[in-house]
């Protein structure tokens, strides 16, 4: 059996079916059914989020987050994320200015972040990268001193806590991901969260086409709802989050304490961070032994990634943006396998194999 970098965690599959049945007896199965309130309102007392929207997926989050906030001309981020962070800043008409990442924790720099503002800065767009917190105080206070808006790309961020308050409670507007890679999945999906009642009431017209009501429209929007039955699986997997995540940190402490004492560095979290553990990404020395490394596990049917490569700085519609911290750590990082039933035997091989490697060539 092949072991990939995750796979979707899957609650007992007759609390999906009960659900599912609930849904056939009703016949209602899109348009803001009563699973999707549902779920909106199981998520907004999880997070501890004041407003939030669930949607089709991150991407249309990051998107309707953009429009809803009327952000144009520039807006800084990250070269260190999922291509979808600096696409959709293009998709929206806007241009991404790429400002450096910070070596140890592959955040956004925020020393870097002023010395790019202009006067066409519009906003800031940061990644929680990996579920790590970004340095939330400074970049705060940079976009209250230029009145900016700060929209998070929080998509790996579900389950971290940072300085008491969920991550997703940062920033205008947070965004994030249920894809079934994650942590909590809808198998797709995603939402937003915001503090600020004006712009939630933007994010839901737009999210529904425009409508303000059935025969009104408020302006441009999108198809951005979810079905009931992807609130189903939501439902179903918001029950199992803390053994989800408690699994994760466990298989986190065995890969720490396999690889601690060997020639690689780690991803420094945030402090006064309770971590969510999303991934597993170490920092190889040079790019040749990443690819050895690589070479080595999928011979032995072992499959991990390289998020993020390329550096999104080298995108072909992202022009003339040096980020050389970025570009260089996108050629070492790999990220081992990580997910629900990954078992401690499997974990000891990848080890061993890395070990092999590492120590010998």
């Amino acid at each position: 059996m092949n072991i990939t970098v995750t796979k979707p965690f899957l609650p007992p599959y007759t609390d999906f079916q009960a659900y599912l049945s609930g849904i056939w007896e009703r016949e209602w199965l899109t348009n803001n059914g009563p699973l999707v309130n549902e779920l909106e309102l199981k998520l907004k007392e999880y997070l501890e989020a004041e407003h939030l929207l669930f949607l089709g997926n991150g991407t249309i989050a990051l998107q309707i987050a953009i429009r809803a906030l009327d952000l144009h001309d520039e807006i800084i981020t990250t070269p260190f994320s999922y291509v979808a962070t600096t696409s959709s800043i293009v998709w929206e008409h806007c241009q991404p200015i790429m400002v450096d990442i910070c070596p140890k924790t592959l955040n956004i720099d925020p020393d870097k972040i002023e010395q790019a503002i202009t006067d066409k800065t519009t906003a800031i767009l940061a990644t929680h990268v990996f579920g790590n917190p970004c340095d939330v105080n400074a970049i705060a206070s940079i976009a209250k001193k230029h009145n900016l808006r700060v929209i998070y790309d929080a998509a790996h961020a579900f389950g971290t806590i940072h300085n008491g308050r969920s991550l997703l409670s940062y920033g205008d507007i947070a965004t994030c991901s249920f894809h079934a890679t994650k942590l909590f999945h809808t198998i797709e999906g995603g939402a937003v969260t915001t503090s600020d009642t004006e712009i939630l009431k933007r994010m839901a017209m737009m999210r529904n086409f425009g409508h303000s009501t059935l025969t009104e429209f408020g302006g441009v929007g999108i198809n951005g709802k979810n079905s009931e039955v992807h609130a189903a699986m939501g439902l179903c997997n918001l029950k199992h989050i803390q053994s989800i995540l408690d699994v994760r940190h466990r298989i986190f402490n065995r890969y720490n304490s396999h690889l601690k004492d060997l020639p690689v560095s780690f991803q420094q979290i945030a402090p006064n961070t309770q971590y969510n553990h999303a991934y597993y990404p170490v920092i190889f020395e040079n790019e040749t032994i990443l690819l050895k490394i690589l070479e080595t596990l999928n011979l032995n049917n072992i499959y991990p990634r390289r998020y993020f490569y390329p550096s999104l700085s080298e995108l072909p519609y992202v022009h003339g943006q040096s980020t050389p911290i970025s570009e260089q750590l996108s050629r070492q990082v790999l990220c081992l396998p990580m997910y629900h039933t990954l078992s401690d035997e499997e974990i000891d091989m990848i080890c061993r194999l890395l070990k092999r490697v590492l120590r010998y060539g």
